[in-house]
């Protein structure tokens, strides 16, 4: 059996993972998958079918880096056209904003 790489205390075992990406289901996939600490690992193959399941969902790419900047008295965060278009948001439209640990959440309405 081959030693988990990440925790070194448990074997790789052949399985599926269930991937999603921003939330959404890809599919189910072969991985070999700790007995201890549960990491799972695909191959080249399977890690190729995982990334063509995002792009055929539009999902792939969704993921970017942006630059808070100011709008008067308070911060602004430009939402890229990409992620817009994929979540169907419209100038004008209600959102809701909190915090979530050390992450920021901005639900549309």
């Amino acid at each position: 059996m081959v030693k988990c790489p990440m925790c070194e205390k448990g074997n790789l075992q052949k399985g599926k993972i269930k991937e999603t990406m921003f939330g959404v289901f890809l599919g189910e996939f072969p991985a070999e998958i700790c007995s201890s600490c549960s990491e799972s690992f695909t191959d080249e193959k399977t890690t190729q079918e995982i990334q063509q399941a995002a792009k055929k969902k539009g999902v792939w790419g969704l993921g970017v880096k942006t630059k808070i900047t100011r709008t008067g008295n308070s911060l602004a965060v430009r939402i890229p056209q990409k992620i817009a278009a994929f979540l169907k948001l419209k100038e004008g439209e209600d959102a809701y904003i909190h915090t979530d640990k050390d992450k920021l959440i901005i639900e549309s309405l």
